[in-house]
């Protein structure tokens, strides 16, 4: 029970800090807008086409939420370092706070902004690109957003608590996400790619994400790809999650 207090109370701080200054927000859903404005276009006239089957604007925004999770979610750990030379982070050391707490209360605010980004992305998406929205499958996919999110957040805090470093957080975590964003197919279906390339993509997690959230826009609530993702992301989130956790306690015991 006090956990889960600590837990509410680092949340609520964490919360009311974006709030104070949500300037990041609109930063980062900027981004997935850009990819909306000039990218998708370049798209129209491929619906039907391998891969687009559902249409052009159903197959990408899913793709682009994704994105804007692993994205958003991968990069926290920033803020983190930056508590961590500000003394934040040794002052909590000496309350009677959860340790575990620290760490979970910040990835359930990270988890937050995702889900109101990607709600918005969703809404924004219909009246500029033509999206067709099929709101119980964009309800179920925030299920995939959110363990994506929550694995995400706490991987970046974990090793931002080890490295310490801007310098070294930032070419560790590009190394990490640029080929998981090349090979789930956020950009264009890996359908469209050579065969060696799509069996490397079968080993990354996310390109079952990837193609979970473009079957639940389309209604396939059938699809092999939502239960695939459900266990692999799950799976890691759990390993991930736990590492992350035992890397803070430590840091902050």
């Amino acid at each position: 029970m006090k956990t889960l207090l600590d837990t509410w109370l680092v949340y609520s701080r964490a919360m009311k800090l974006n709030l104070k200054q949500p300037v990041w927000l609109v930063v980062m859903l900027i981004q997935p807008l850009y990819f909306l404005i000039f990218f998708a276009p370049l798209l129209n006239g491929l619906d039907g086409a391998p891969g687009f089957e559902a249409g052009a604007m159903e197959t990408f925004v899913p793709g682009l939420i994704i994105m804007m999770a692993l994205f958003g979610s991968t990069f926290v750990g920033f803020s983190l370092i930056a508590e961590l030379r500000a003394g934040v982070i040794e002052r909590m050391r000496v309350t009677p706070v959860s340790r575990a707490a620290l760490l979970i209360g910040r990835t359930f605010a990270t988890v937050t902004t995702t889900l109101f980004q990607a709600l918005l992305l969703v809404v924004l998406a219909a009246p500029i690109g033509g999206l067709t929205i099929y709101w119980p499958g964009v309800f179920l996919m925030l299920g995939i957003i959110v363990l994506t999110s929550f694995m995400l957040g706490a991987l970046s805090y974990g090793v931002a608590i080890v490295l310490k470093s801007e310098d070294t957080l930032a070419p560790v975590l590009n190394t990490f996400v640029q080929p998981i964003m090349l090979l789930s197919g956020i950009m264009l279906p890996m359908a469209l790619a050579p065969a060696w390339l799509q069996n490397v993509a079968d080993f990354n997690p996310f390109y079952y994400a990837v193609e979970a959230a473009r079957s639940l826009f389309e209604g396939d609530m059938g699809a092999n790809a939502i239960w695939q993702a459900a266990v692999y992301i799950g799976g890691l989130a759990i390993v991930l999650v736990w590492w992350a956790t035992r890397k803070f306690a430590r840091a902050v015991a």
